[in-house]
This record gives C-alpha cells, structure tokens and sequence, in this order.
C-alpha cells in the first residue's frame, strides 16, 4: 500500500470518527482552535474553523497532503514543468503576474521577456484608449467596449469587470457569450458603431460560438464603416494571431498555449478589462494575485490557505461523502464569483481517471453552485439548512463593500452581519426542545407547539468556510482569485488528476457540428439516435 493510500485511508477513519461529533463540541474541547484554523494570506483572512474537522482530523488532512508531495508539485507547476501531462504543456499562469524581474521558464523555455513585453503593450494600448489618443476609424475616441468570448475568455474578465467597475465608468464594457444572437443584440443596444471598440477573445481563434457572435458584431460595424475604418474597431486575443488578422482584426494580443482558458485573466485575456478599469488598477489585481503566490510558495502547509481549504473539501467530500458546497458572496460586485468557480472547478477536477489514465480510486470534484448574499438566502439556503443533505458552505464576505462605505461600518454591517450570521445557524441549528420552547413563550399551547417544533427545528452541525476582505480592493480581488486557483491545484494534486485538460468540452462541440449538417441537409444523417432525431425533425419543422 502506497503513503498515499494509508493518508486516505486514516483520512476516512478519521472523518468516520468526526462525523460523531457535533462541530460545537471541537470548540469546547480545543481552545485554539480559531487560532490553528484560521489563516492570514495576502490581505485575506481565512477561517476553517467551523468545518467538521477535528484536530486530529486536521492532522490527518496535512498528513494527506504531505503524502501526495502537494509541495513538490507545487514546486514543479512554479517551475515550468509538464503539469498538464496529457498536452505536455507546463502551466504558468503565476508567469503573468509576476513581477518584472521574474525569470518564469515554461518546459526550460525563458518566458519572462515576453510576458512582461505583452504587458507593456497592454499598458501602451490601455492608456490610449482612455486619453483618446487611440481612436476609431473615424478619429472618435473610444466610448464602449463590446467584448466577445465563452468560458474562460469571459468569465474571469467579467468577474473583474463586476467586482472593480466604478459607478459612473468612462467607458461602457459589455460582454457577449451566449451564441443566442439576443446577447448580441443586448449588448450593442444603444451603443454607437464610430465610438465602439470590438475585442474578440479565442485561445485558438476557432472557437464556434465566439466566431458566431464576432462575424455579427463585424457586421454590425460594416453597417457604419468601411473595411479599412473597421478594422481599427477589432481587436483579436488569441494565440494564433494569424487566424485572428486573416479574419479581420486590425490589432492582436497574445498568449501562449500554457495559459489555461480558466487560467488566463492575468493576460491579455482581460486586455478589454485593463483599458476600462485603467492600467493602474489592473496592475494592482496581478499586485494581489502575486501576493497569494507568494504565500502559496512559502507558507507551511499548516497555514497555507489554499492548501488548507481544498483539504477542508477533500475532507468534506471523501472522508464525509458530501458531493456538493455552495459559494456565497456577500458582495454584489463579486455576484459572478460562483459562476466563475463553476468553470474553475468542475472543469479542472471534474476528472474520472488519474494521471495515468487508470480510474480514480478517490471522489473527484464536486458540485459547486451559489448566489451572492443575501440573495440565496432567499432561495436555496432553505435546503442547506434543514434538507436532509449536508452541503459544505463558503461564505466570502467584504468588510467595506464599496469607498463610499469606508467611514461608515454601519453602512456595511446588514450585509456582513447576515453572514456570519447564516454561518453560526449552520453550525449551532435549532433543537427541536428549543423551538417547542419558543412557540409555547410566543402564546401557542403545548399542542401547538409539538405539531409545529419539527419544522422549526434546525439540525445544525453543518460546516462553512469564511473569508474576509477588508473591502473590494484590486489587490483583494486579485488575491481571491488566485487563492481559488491554488486550491484547485492542491485538489488535482491529491486526487492525482490532471488539472489543466477538459477533454469532457469536446466531445458535444464536435457533435453539435454533426447536427448542424444534419439540419443544413435536411434531414437526420442515417445512425442518428431515435430521440435526437426526433427532436431535430421538430426543430426544423
């Protein structure tokens, strides 16, 4: 039996153990257990005091970590090696926000020059754009961005954009995803071909649906411009920049190929972002980011944040059989972080075989969905706090929401307030004594009281994670985001999976375009099954 095998197993034993005990209960027997289990990283504060760990299980959680060489691998995604083992690419997006003196090398290849001169034209591009001194094709400033992509070329961007945009933004930023052509038309209502600036992002400039919404945007400037006018309009993210001029952008920004999609904010990915937030705040978001990295790479394992946070999940979903945990942000400007997370997560350790192409003999990543605060509790937190299932919780919450709100923590308090608040409800319940207790003291008799304690009774004892951000600070967000990332890692890591592939994308876009010719001949190509086929005929129809 391999040291790995042995950690997840004493892991198991361990958590079968802990299951038995109410979380209260660790608080009253360990007295430092806020200490232990709470961790300072790059302006963030981490608390995972209230998982369902005790401190031996802790123990066992480091154990496991140690076990599967967290550090070494770490060690080996720093330093440029073939992580993403199945595309032999090293994975660096550390790279990206690295300081300028950095010297990054990807498979031995010095990177370093290149990123910090894609980041310097970056920079050129953005101060341009917001002095006016890059215009359009008629010598109008720039008043809007239309920016196009799917998945990681939107998500992280958007993400930003939501969480960092001032009230009153000089340049108006839209985003496009969905090839449904009403995103399309939503987006470029109201806005003014002359003074709008198109940025198509696509990895390999192939991608279907981006292209899709590309070719409806570019003609929505042909309307206004002519082709050598236009072509100051559209810009192309890609690296391929070849495929990306020969289509019609005037201007490209690249990437290389060990930039993960759900990885790539940190470059020229969030080009439309860096012109509308200014280059200086964008700076600040790599400042934060390269923070955490900084923290990943040094701190102990008992208090490096990210590792101790995807170990409260390898806990939560292998020791304690919990395939769920919902993000909520207590901030409206971080309301897409869930949807973010989704890709990050589920498409990086949504895996059922290990590195080596064998099964996995561990649970794998699970489900993770959310809504900012307090808008869930409205919704779904019903089912986590008295459905019969446990779903882990993470609860992300911001001291100073937004700079008007510095001088006044009044301002803030409702929303914090209710988080901590739903975090404590998860973990102390209601007993069903104490809610008979309060109905017969609100005025119902005893009858009334037994009929309705049941439903009022809150089983408690399930576990959050909550972190802190003193406000909504560029160097915050940054911060966050790289967090999630680590934590993503570490979790590949002692799952013994392959991070960075997504081969689980693939196989319905290449039968989507089979349909498609289906649907441009006619009729269902012979083999199709009975229900699609069924289902194309009464589309076509």
């Amino acid at each position: 039996m391999t040291a790995r095998s042995q950690a997840f197993d004493m892991l198991r034993a361990v958590a079968r153990k802990d299951e038995g005990t109410r979380i209260v209960h660790h608080f009253a027997t360990d007295r430092r257990r806020v200490e232990r289990m709470g961790v300072e990283a790059a302006g963030l504060y981490v608390d995972l005091s209230k998982q369902s760990w005790s401190a031996e299980g802790f123990e066992a959680a480091i154990d496991l970590a140690r076990s599967c060489d967290v550090e070494g691998r770490r060690d080996a995604l720093f330093g440029g090696e073939a992580v993403n083992n199945t595309e032999g690419r090293a994975v660096l997006h550390p790279a990206l926000r690295a300081a300028e003196d950095a010297e990054f090398r990807a498979l031995g290849e010095p990177v370093s020059k290149e990123v910090a001169e894609t980041r310097r034209a970056m920079a050129a591009f953005a101060t341009d754009v917001g002095s006016g001194a890059e215009t359009g094709g008629t010598k109008q400033p720039f008043t809007a961005i239309v920016h196009i992509g799917i998945g990681g070329s939107d998500l992280g961007p958007r993400l930003l954009w939501d969480a960092l945009k001032p009230l009153e933004p000089t340049i108006d930023l839209r985003f496009v995803a969905n090839i449904d052509p009403r995103d399309m038309g939503e987006a470029l209502a109201g806005l003014d071909p002359e003074t709008t600036l198109v940025v198509v992002v696509s990895k390999t400039f192939t991608t279907q649906e981006t292209l899709a919404n590309a070719d409806l945007a570019k003609a929505w400037l042909a309307e206004s411009l002519s082709p050598r006018r236009m072509v100051r309009h559209l810009v192309g993210v890609t690296a391929a920049p070849e495929k990306a001029e020969a289509w019609g952008c005037g201007r490209t920004s690249g990437f290389r190929d060990w930039v993960g999609g759900r990885y790539s904010l940190w470059s020229s990915v969030s080009l439309s972002v860096a012109v509308a937030l200014g280059w200086d705040v964008f700076e600040r978001v790599l400042a934060g980011a390269r923070a955490m990295d900084e923290h990943f790479t040094t701190a102990d394992l008992e208090k490096n944040a990210p590792v101790l946070m995807a170990l409260a999940q390898v806990f939560n979903v292998e020791g304690l059989g919990r395939g769920a945990r919902t993000v909520a942000p207590y901030a409206h400007g971080l309301r897409r972080l869930p949807a973010f997370l989704q890709q990050l997560e589920m498409e990086s350790n949504g895996k059922r075989v290990k590195r080596d192409g064998t099964p996995v003999d561990t649970a794998t990543g699970p489900i993770v969905f959310g809504e900012p605060g307090t808008n869930g509790q409205h919704a779904f937190f019903q089912q986590i706090h008295q459905g019969p299932t446990v779903v882990p919780a993470e609860f992300v919450v911001v001291g100073h929401t937004s700079d008007a709100a510095l001088d006044a923590r009044e301002g803030d308090a409702p929303l914090w307030s209710n988080a901590l608040a739903q975090a404590q409800a998860l973990m102390v319940g209601k007993t069903e004594k104490d809610a008979r207790a309060e109905l017969l003291a609100a005025g119902a008799d005893a009858a009334e009281a037994d009929r309705l304690a049941p439903h009022k009774t809150f089983p408690g004892d399930r576990p959050s994670t909550t972190i802190l951000m003193d406000a909504l600070s560029p160097e915050a967000v940054g911060a966050l985001i790289a967090l999630y990332e680590h934590k993503t890692f570490v979790e590949g890591v002692i799952w013994d999976i392959n991070s960075f592939d997504q081969w689980g994308v693939e196989l319905g876009k290449v039968l989507a375009k089979a349909i498609l010719k289906d649907v441009q001949a006619g009729e269902p190509s012979a083999g199709l099954d009975p229900s699609t086929a069924e289902l194309m005929k009464r589309l076509m129809v």
